[in-house]
């Protein structure tokens, strides 16, 4: 997989960013995996579905249609892309997302899009079980104050009440989650290339993966 770029890491360390800048200098597509569980939770939150109730995830699972049109995420014909960047809708992605059921039933749409190649795509599990062959694999991170800072940035335009302790303590009850749950856990392998983008520029962080290309 010479023409699959694989961008792996932690909450709030700029993945999304600086794969989307990448693959705009590519020409690539750009696949945010991150987005497809967060339509998944979207969607349990709006049907009011428990998700521990195996039964109605799986019902859900099977009906749900998400594509991706210019950036822009839908699910069933509607776009939640701003929908999904509240900060509720990130703490159940992140419970959706351990969940093996979720990840088996997008696993066949993000594994069917790189097999087209010429895509760059960024998750906590896209280079050790999506595309583990690609030659192109990086895991990107930043230190917790940093990531929370960016975080809250965001976070902070849909939710006034947000401060920076308490995006602090999601940050690492998320890390903690990702990377201690049973199926596909966020971890970097010795094929990835590690980026701590910590105080860089995001510019500068873009440049230094596209020079680290194979």
């Amino acid at each position: 997989m010479k023409h699959v770029i694989t961008i792996d890491g932690p909450s709030g360390s700029g993945k999304g960013t600086i794969a989307k800048l990448l693959a705009r200098k590519l020409g690539y597509s750009y696949l945010d995996t991150g987005a497809l569980y967060r339509a998944v939770a979207w969607q349990t939150d709006q049907h009011k579905i428990d998700i521990e109730n195996e039964k109605a995830l799986d019902d859900m699972l099977k009906k749900i249609h998400i594509t991706f049109e210019n950036e822009q995420i839908l699910v069933d014909g509607q776009d939640i892309s701003s929908e999904i960047r509240t900060a509720e809708i990130s703490e159940l992605s992140s419970r959706v997302s351990a969940k093996p059921s979720v990840r088996s039933a997008l696993f066949d749409i993000q594994r069917k899009l790189c097999l087209q190649g010429r895509v760059v795509i960024e998750g906590r599990d896209t280079g050790t079980t999506i595309c583990p062959e690609s030659e192109n694999k990086f895991y990107l991170d930043a230190s917790v104050e940093e990531r929370a800072r960016r975080r809250f940035k965001e976070l902070k335009i849909n939710n006034p009440e947000m401060t920076m302790d308490k995006t602090i303590d999601d940050i690492r009850s998320r890390d903690l989650r990702d990377s201690s749950r049973e199926s596909s856990p966020l971890r970097k392998t010795d094929d990835m290339i590690y980026v701590d983008s910590t105080g860089m520029e995001i510019d500068y962080v873009v440049t230094h993966i596209f020079d680290r290309l194979k």
